[in-house]
């Protein structure tokens, strides 16, 4: 039997999914925007990449190869050419330095495929005319999942201005303790004769659910996220391009969407995406269509928020379907439908179901696995993203981080990520989408705001 090359890492089965998924119309990058008012100092700050970014995850200085066997997966192995100025950028914002050419700029980089003979990751630091900078960070979802990359990010930073020396704990993670890894584990065994039929199962449902009736404990699960059918055709889905275009609200007062919440006996994330439900609701009628009900994926994690991260980093969350209630007029009323179903799925055990089925996806051709992708996506028109920051300003290189903005990857069919990321007791939404599906994506931000206050003035839930 043929062993592993000497120096090459096999990529975990989730981790090839992510990697195989990458398309030119959908690349699979995860995107955030450190902004800063004042100018870093370059040197400080490469040497804080190199200390606390390289050094301590191997991933960052490992490129991906291809296996020449057959059925063999892809492998991280050491960039003999690892070069620190390969992977770190200066750029200069083009006149007038404003938030609009942000966005156009950002939009054009975040549409430009990673290179692969290199480790799949780049930052760009952005001159701002005005004074102050910015650090654009891409990387590859193939490395690791937003949350994992959230906390890397934050490892680079200080919590004051003249603190230096820190280094992330490495330790490697325990799989999932508890009712996740049960599931997981449960799952794999379900889902494994699935790898071996591969598109059988998913394209032939009457096949996949003899699987789903021999399975006990979650059948129920596994039926819904292999039987949903495709979503509701609105001005939200189509044939895909290449560009993408972002789009986010102003840094919006964290204190005001908790008391929102609290008044409505929701929760944060309620409050948040039930205005992002009303502006596409709008969005939808200034298209000229009868908003329709819009199902979104939604990451569910599985690591452990207070575990040290693994060296290796890595993807461990599933995907969850979020039905939003676009369709429904009522302010208050769209909010407790979408309480609703946020605590059914808090309840279900879709979140590492779903993991196992793309661990199993993972060991499939990637042919096979491009057409397992089409069938699941055209379930959904969004991804919707959550990530917690710091609730102090943090300092990178000494400099204070003004704001921060991320915006998740779609795959397949998909075309629009809203991401959302609280930092410094604020909280700033994300827009990624297709330029060809939504021209103008800031509108829909500046709906988000306006249904945001629109819910701050409802009356406290009796």
């Amino acid at each position: 039997m043929a062993t592993e090359a000497p120096g090459h890492h096999r990529l975990p089965n989730a981790d090839a999914a992510w990697l195989h998924m990458d398309r030119p119309t959908n690349l699979m990058v995860i995107n955030s925007v450190m902004l800063f008012d004042e100018r870093m100092e370059e040197e400080r700050l490469r040497e804080t990449i190199r200390r606390r970014l390289v050094e301590p995850y191997p991933r960052f200085r490992e490129r991906v190869v291809e296996s020449r066997l057959p059925l063999r997966g892809p492998s991280f192995e050491a960039d003999p050419l690892f070069d620190l100025d390969r992977h770190m950028h200066r750029l200069g914002l083009p006149e007038p330095g404003d938030e609009t050419a942000l966005r156009e700029l950002v939009g054009d980089l975040i549409s430009t495929p990673l290179d692969h003979s290199k480790p799949l990751w780049d930052m760009y630091l952005l001159e701002r005319p005005g004074g102050g900078h910015a650090l654009v960070v891409r990387m590859h979802h193939c490395i690791a999942d937003g949350i994992a990359l959230a906390r890397v990010m934050l490892s680079l930073t200080d919590a004051a201005p003249e603190e230096d020396g820190f280094a992330p704990a490495v330790v490697v993670a325990a799989e999932p303790a508890g009712a996740a890894g049960a599931a997981i584990e449960a799952t794999r065994r379900l889902v494994s004769g699935m790898v071996h039929e591969g598109m059988e199962v998913l394209a032939h449902p009457g096949h996949a659910r003899e699987l789903v009736d021999r399975a006990a404990a979650d059948a129920q699960a596994l039926a819904k996220l292999l039987f949903t059918g495709a979503d509701a055709d609105t001005a939200l889905r189509g044939e895909l391009g290449v560009s993408r275009r972002v789009a986010w609200t102003r840094q919006l007062d964290l204190a005001r969407v908790k008391a929102t919440a609290h008044a409505q006996g929701a929760t944060v994330n309620d409050v948040l995406l039930a205005s992002v439900s009303g502006a596409l609701r709008r969005h939808l009628r200034e298209c000229g269509e009868e908003p329709r009900e819009i199902r979104t994926f939604v990451p569910f994690n599985l690591r452990p928020l207070d575990a040290p991260l693994p060296r290796e980093l890595g993807n461990r969350f599933g995907l969850v379907f979020l039905a939003l209630p676009v369709d429904i007029a009522g302010r208050r009323e769209r909010l407790e439908e979408l309480k609703r179903r946020m605590d059914a799925i808090k309840r279900s055990p879709e979140g590492p179901i779903s993991y196992a089925i793309l661990e199993a996806v993972g060991l499939t051709p990637p042919q096979i696995e491009s057409r397992i992708v089409d069938i699941f996506t055209a379930k959904a028109s969004a991804v919707m993203t959550n990530v917690p920051g710091p609730r102090e300003v943090v300092y990178l290189a000494g400099t204070p981080v003004r704001a921060v903005l991320v915006w998740a990857p779609t795959s397949g069919s998909v075309g629009m990520s809203v991401s959302i990321f609280s930092y410094r007791d604020e909280v700033t939404i994300g827009l990624l989408v297709d330029p060809g599906l939504v021209p103008d994506p800031q509108t829909i931000m500046r709906h988000s705001e306006q249904e945001l206050a629109a819910l701050s003035r409802l009356k406290p839930r009796g």
